[in-house]
Protein backbone atom coordinates (compact mmCIF):
# COMPACT_ATOMS: atom_id res chain seq x y z
CA UNK A 1 0.00 0.00 0.00
CA UNK A 2 1.40 2.98 -1.42
CA UNK A 3 1.18 6.49 0.95
CA UNK A 4 -1.16 8.88 0.65
CA UNK A 5 0.07 12.25 -0.93
CA UNK A 6 -1.14 15.31 0.56
CA UNK A 7 -1.35 18.71 -0.98
CA UNK A 8 -0.64 21.55 1.13
CA UNK A 9 -2.86 24.36 0.13
CA UNK A 10 -0.41 27.28 2.04
CA UNK A 11 3.19 26.23 2.96
CA UNK A 12 4.41 24.47 6.44
CA UNK A 13 6.05 27.07 8.10
CA UNK A 14 10.05 27.11 7.59
CA UNK A 15 9.06 24.98 4.23
CA UNK A 16 7.98 27.26 1.34
CA UNK A 17 9.96 25.06 -1.14
CA UNK A 18 7.45 21.80 -0.68
CA UNK A 19 4.23 21.45 -0.88
CA UNK A 20 3.29 18.16 -1.41
CA UNK A 21 4.12 15.55 1.17
CA UNK A 22 3.97 11.63 1.65
CA UNK A 23 1.92 10.57 4.95
CA UNK A 24 3.93 7.39 6.22
CA UNK A 25 2.93 5.43 9.13
CA UNK A 26 6.14 5.07 11.88
CA UNK A 27 4.01 2.78 14.29
CA UNK A 28 0.82 0.10 14.00
CA UNK A 29 -1.43 2.16 16.55
CA UNK A 30 -1.50 5.24 13.82
CA UNK A 31 -0.06 7.86 16.59
CA UNK A 32 3.31 8.16 14.60
CA UNK A 33 3.95 9.55 11.09
CA UNK A 34 6.75 11.02 8.97
CA UNK A 35 5.85 13.50 6.40
CA UNK A 36 7.90 13.42 4.09
CA UNK A 37 8.28 15.57 0.63
CA UNK A 38 7.03 14.17 -2.49
CA UNK A 39 9.95 15.62 -4.31
CA UNK A 40 12.31 13.30 -3.27
CA UNK A 41 14.52 15.38 -1.28
CA UNK A 42 14.77 13.85 1.49
CA UNK A 43 12.71 16.41 3.64
CA UNK A 44 10.91 14.93 6.40
CA UNK A 45 9.29 15.88 9.91
CA UNK A 46 7.83 13.68 12.39
CA UNK A 47 4.11 14.49 13.33
CA UNK A 48 2.16 12.66 15.99
CA UNK A 49 -1.92 12.69 16.41
CA UNK A 50 -1.90 14.39 19.27
CA UNK A 51 -5.13 12.94 21.33
CA UNK A 52 -3.11 9.97 22.64
CA UNK A 53 -0.78 12.41 24.18
CA UNK A 54 -2.72 15.48 25.21
CA UNK A 55 -6.49 13.98 25.54
CA UNK A 56 -7.95 17.61 26.09
CA UNK A 57 -6.32 19.04 22.72
CA UNK A 58 -9.32 20.54 20.39
CA UNK A 59 -7.81 22.98 18.84
CA UNK A 60 -10.35 25.48 16.87
CA UNK A 61 -10.28 25.65 13.55
CA UNK A 62 -11.04 29.09 11.98
CA UNK A 63 -13.34 29.75 9.30
CA UNK A 64 -10.96 30.58 6.55
CA UNK A 65 -9.21 27.65 7.11
CA UNK A 66 -12.65 25.34 6.84
CA UNK A 67 -12.93 27.40 3.48
CA UNK A 68 -9.32 26.64 2.61
CA UNK A 69 -9.47 22.84 2.61
CA UNK A 70 -13.00 22.84 1.77
CA UNK A 71 -14.11 21.26 4.80
CA UNK A 72 -17.79 20.09 4.79
CA UNK A 73 -17.81 18.86 8.45
CA UNK A 74 -15.58 18.26 11.57
CA UNK A 75 -15.19 14.46 10.67
CA UNK A 76 -13.58 15.15 7.37
CA UNK A 77 -10.61 16.67 9.43
CA UNK A 78 -7.78 14.97 10.85
CA UNK A 79 -5.67 16.98 13.33
CA UNK A 80 -1.37 16.47 13.45
CA UNK A 81 1.04 18.24 15.19
CA UNK A 82 4.84 18.50 14.36
CA UNK A 83 7.51 16.80 16.72
CA UNK A 84 10.90 18.24 17.39
CA UNK A 85 13.05 15.10 18.21
CA UNK A 86 16.32 16.83 18.67
CA UNK A 87 18.79 15.23 19.76
CA UNK A 88 17.29 12.68 22.50
CA UNK A 89 14.07 11.48 21.78
CA UNK A 90 13.05 11.43 25.58
CA UNK A 91 13.26 15.32 25.32
CA UNK A 92 10.87 15.74 22.01
CA UNK A 93 8.40 18.51 21.79
CA UNK A 94 5.27 18.93 20.38
CA UNK A 95 4.08 21.89 18.99
CA UNK A 96 0.33 22.58 20.35
CA UNK A 97 0.31 26.00 18.95
CA UNK A 98 0.54 25.68 15.26
CA UNK A 99 -1.68 21.81 14.09
CA UNK A 100 -1.53 20.56 10.73
CA UNK A 101 -5.29 20.04 9.43
CA UNK A 102 -5.65 17.64 6.77
CA UNK A 103 -9.28 17.24 4.81
CA UNK A 104 -9.48 13.51 4.55
CA UNK A 105 -11.83 13.47 1.56
CA UNK A 106 -9.35 15.71 -0.83
CA UNK A 107 -6.17 15.20 0.88
CA UNK A 108 -5.26 19.24 1.01
CA UNK A 109 -3.71 20.41 4.42
CA UNK A 110 -2.87 23.53 6.43
CA UNK A 111 -1.10 24.28 8.78
CA UNK A 112 -2.98 27.15 10.94
CA UNK A 113 -1.49 29.04 13.63
CA UNK A 114 -4.09 29.34 16.91
CA UNK A 115 -4.75 33.02 17.62
CA UNK A 116 -6.06 33.44 21.22
CA UNK A 117 -4.69 30.43 23.05
CA UNK A 118 -1.63 30.13 25.58
CA UNK A 119 -1.28 26.68 23.73
CA UNK A 120 2.79 26.44 24.23
CA UNK A 121 4.90 25.86 20.80
CA UNK A 122 6.67 23.19 22.83
CA UNK A 123 4.88 21.00 24.91
CA UNK A 124 6.71 17.62 25.78
CA UNK A 125 5.96 14.84 24.27
CA UNK A 126 6.81 12.28 27.16
CA UNK A 127 5.46 14.30 29.76
CA UNK A 128 1.95 14.19 28.67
Amino acid sequence: MSAPTIEFVSPIMGFAEHSAFHLVPLDEEGTLYSLRAADGTGVRLVVVAPLKFFPGYAPEIDDETVTKLDLRDATEAAVLNVVNVGNDPATATVNLLAPIVINHRTLQASQVVLVGTDLPLRAPLLAA
